[in-house]
């Protein structure tokens, strides 16, 4: 006899109000499995899609859920995936590199600037 591996329906809310899915994932589907599903799902006519799965993040009962849980690990009491779970997509703006740098120079700044005032 063959155990039946626990499902959980699931959707996806993106940004606009639009959904992906619904869609059946193994409870032992890692959210950065979830991830990668919702990019390779995105809607071709939106702009600014995810790119790669650090540039999304699942919300779901108001948390938000890490790459490396599996859904069975997301379980709680607020949300224990019983019937269709809705969970909401937060898709991280595109930065260029430049901006990145800039950004992270301005911190820098900022923090030595804070320490000479000390």
């Amino acid at each position: 006899m063959s155990a039946v591996q626990e499902q959980f329906e699931i959707k996806f809310r993106l940004p606009d109000g639009t959904d992906i899915g619904p869609r059946r994932f193994p409870a032992a589907s890692t959210v950065a499995t979830l991830k990668e599903t919702i990019i390779a799902q995105w809607p071709k006519d939106k702009e600014k899609g995810p790119r790669t799965v650090n540039d999304v993040k699942l919300i779901n009962a108001g948390k938000i859920l890490e790459n490396n849980k599996t859904l069975s690990e997301c379980k709680s009491p607020i949300c224990d995936f019983s019937g269709m779970t809705t969970m909401h997509v937060v898709v991280r703006a595109p930065t260029s590199g430049k901006q990145s740098d800039k950004k992270a120079a301005k911190k820098a700044k900022d923090f030595r600037c804070g320490c000479a005032i000390m």
